[in-house]
């Protein structure tokens, strides 16, 4: 990779450039829709983003419960940048960013082909359950 990488801490990127890059990181085919993002960021304790030449090509969402527990949510980095050390950096400085907040605990849910990634950010393995709601 030529450019460091420099994080932006909570400057609100272009919603529709976002819901874009997500849709494409996270291969669906309908973006959600701008109005989206604005409400999950409200709720946020941080977001980050990463641009380069003024295009987002990473962004990482870091909610909480109001207490001691952060939710690391949405790492994506564009398909273009993977594998260039941007979505590592992204969860190291989230890391950094919820503990200023006050945050002691930073969870993560992630579908297992992502296993190592996380493990390799620090993660330990722990046990958890879900139910989906509808």
């Amino acid at each position: 990779m030529d450019n460091p990488i420099e994080i932006q801490v909570n400057v609100l990127p272009e919603f529709t450039e976002l819901a874009n890059m997500h849709a494409l990181a996270f291969d669906y085919q309908n973006p959600r829709a701008p109005e989206f993002w604005g409400a999950i960021l409200a709720h946020s304790l941080c977001w980050l983003t990463v641009y380069r030449e003024d295009r987002l090509v990473g962004f990482a969402n870091v909610a909480w419960d109001g207490g001691v527990n952060a939710f690391l949510l949405d790492v994506t980095v564009h398909p273009e940048f993977a594998r260039q050390g941007i979505g590592s950096s992204m969860v190291k400085r989230a890391l950094v960013e919820a503990g200023v907040r006050g945050a002691r605990w930073m969870h993560v849910n992630y579908q297992t082909h992502l296993q190592e990634f996380y493990l390799s950010c620090g993660f330990m393995k722990t046990r958890a359950g879900r139910q989906r709601l509808h």
